[in-house]
Parts: structure tokens; sequence; C-alpha cells
């Protein structure tokens, strides 16, 4: 395969570039800086700076909402930026790209993911989809050929994807909205219900890393279980400091915790009876920005009498399957050329 290939993760949150001549991946947020408008005036992790800062002409967007592309034009601009930063770095150029996508997407929503590259100014040599439960799957270092069935629980930014693999497909796959930005606005909303101040979501961000528990007990109450944060005061909007107890907050976040449990279920109900019984050997995956929160696997263990396999930089998992894919031919068959119809299929119609 060409070392000039590039795999790519459009996320929620972040946008993950896998550069082949390199070997190195990228990974910043998934935000734009619009100035008046039609100008583009910051990106990426230096967009993220401004946001919640910004005066009245300068707009910060997520071109990605639940998983899906919502703002196309502004995507495009978004991976043109990352890109030209890449081959300004690396010095290539012209490439072959495969972008993971969800499966339970519809194909127009999948389509725009094909879009954002085919329709950008990079001139790409070719352009394969590869489905990022498969990919997650990949960067498990799952066997692949194996007759096995796996679970996988991709916990993201807006939403939660969850999968049963066996020989190399999706059996049974579904999206839920809800993710870790889910928590986030739940912690806003009881921090000015319980301490009368406004705070943004990167305060509660930053809340949720320090403070979030799936399981919690009051009576392991200790100092580290105190955060000072800075917000605006409800009653006098004057700028307030507050103590935020953990407990406050891991009582406000248990409804997603529950949500996630419950989907979790509902997936293994539709899971036909021989894959459950290797599932109930393997365990499940968790993997995704979320699934670093704190006894999440041992919540799900407990409520589901399954072993949970945790991973290494659990965000990184697909883009790590997606690198494996676009390096190693033994994993070319998980490329599929999409079914989709336009002048642009061209591209798919030379080899990898």
């Amino acid at each position: 395969m060409s070392r000039s290939v590039f795999g790519i993760d459009f996320g929620t949150s972040t946008i993950k570039i896998y550069n082949g001549l390199t070997k190195t991946v990228i990974t910043e947020k998934d935000i734009i800086a619009i100035k008046n408008k039609t100008q583009l005036f910051e990106f990426g992790d230096e967009a993220l700076k401004m946001y919640e800062k910004t005066p009245p002409n300068i707009n910060i967007i997520f071109p990605i909402k639940y998983g899906v592309i919502a703002d196309l034009k502004n995507m495009k601009l978004l991976f043109e930026s990352f890109y030209k930063k890449i081959t300004k770095a690396s010095g290539s150029k012209m490439g072959r790209f495969c972008i993971a996508v969800p499966t339970d997407i519809t194909e127009v929503e999948k389509r725009a993911f094909y879009d954002v590259v085919a329709k950008s100014d990079i001139k790409a040599r070719e352009i394969k989809i590869v489905e990022k439960p498969i990919a997650d799957a990949v960067g498990l270092q799952i066997d692949m050929n194996s007759q096995k069935g796996n679970l996988i629980v991709n916990i993201g930014a807006d939403t939660t994807e969850i999968s049963v693999i066996s020989m190399g497909g999706i059996v049974v796959s579904r999206i839920i909205k809800l993710g870790g930005n889910n928590i986030d606005q739940m912690i806003c909303d009881v921090v000015k219900r319980r301490y009368n101040i406004y705070i943004g979501l990167r305060t509660a961000e930053k809340i949720k890393i320090a403070l979030a528990d799936a399981i919690y007990s009051e009576d392991e109450n200790n100092e580290d279980d105190i955060l000072y944060v800075f917000g605006r005061n409800v009653i006098t909007g004057l700028p307030s400091e507050r103590a935020v107890a953990k407990d406050t907050i891991c009582e406000a976040i248990k409804p997603f915790f529950d949500e996630m449990v419950d989907s979790i279920k509902t997936i293994l109900e539709r899971t036909p009876p021989e894959l459950s019984a290797d599932i109930l050997e393997t365990g499940m995956y968790l993997t995704g920005g979320s699934a670093s929160i704190r006894n999440l696997d041992k919540l799900i263990a407990q409520e589901t009498d399954l072993k949970v396999n945790t991973v290494k930089n659990p965000e990184a998992s697909v883009i790590r399957g997606i690198s494996l894919i676009v390096s190693d031919s033994q994993y070319k068959k998980l490329m599929p050329r999409p079914r989709l119809k336009s002048r642009s299929n061209a591209l798919f119609s030379r080899s990898w």
C-alpha cells in the first residue's frame, strides 16, 4: 500500500488524522472559529481556547453534532486546514483517504463524510469508507476472522455506539444520543441550581474530570472530593467562587449512567443467542473519550454481570484501527467500496 495515505476519525469533539508517510497521528478539537460570517479566524485547539469568550463577530462552530456532519461547508474548511497543516510538515501532497463513519446512520449522512474530502480543495487519489465499530475492533486487536462475538461500547462526546462484531462484520449496532457532553450539561445545571452560579461547559468538563464517579458512596468523602470553581453569580451577576462537592455531582449525573446501562442491555437482548454466549466469555470492550470516567467499567460489570475490558487511551482506539487498516494488506477487505451514486465515484475505480 502507498505510504501517502491518510486515515480520518471525524469525532464530535475531536478530529484525528493518521499520516501514513510519517506514521503519526494529529489530534485536535473539531471546532472552527469564523470571523464576520465568512473568514476563517482559527481552528482546532486554538479555536477551543476562544470558546465562550468571543465577541459577537466571531462564531465558534462545532461542525459535527451527534456523530453526523451538521455543517458541511465549515467541516470541509476545517478538514482543509488540518490537511494543509499536516502536509506542510511532512511534504506529502495527493493521497488516499480512509474515513471512519458510524454504522447506525442514514446513507445521506454517510455520504456527507465522503463529501468532506471529495468536495474539498484537496485532490484525493482515492477515498474509502470503513465503519467505526470495525475500526474500533481492529484497534482493540480483536481477531477479525474469528467467529466469536465481541461487544464494543464506544462512548463519545455526543453519542454512544454499541455494536456486536463477528467474523469481520457488524451483527447489531445502535447509536444513542448520549455522551460526555450530556454529563457536562448536567453539571452546569446542578451547579446553577445548588450553588447559584453559572459556569461554562469548559469548567463543567474540568469538574467532570476531577469529580465524576460512576460508583460513589458518601462514606468515601475526603479532601479530594471538593473542587473550587469560578462562575457568575445567578443573583448578583458578579464573579463568584464556589466549592463544588463530589456527592452533588455524582448524584446529578447518575441518570446518565442508568440510561447507558439500559441501552447496553437493549443491545444484548437483540443479540443472537450463540453470540451472547461468546460475549459472556469474552466480555465487552469500553472505548471512546468518555470511557475513562472513574469506575464506569465497574458499574457496567455490576449491572450486566459481564466482564468489562478497558484499554489504554480508549479515545484513540478507532484511529489506531484505521492506521492498521490503511497500512496492513490483511485488513484491505474491511474497506468496501461505498454504494454512493455520484460522478465522484471515479475515485473508487483505482485499486488501493
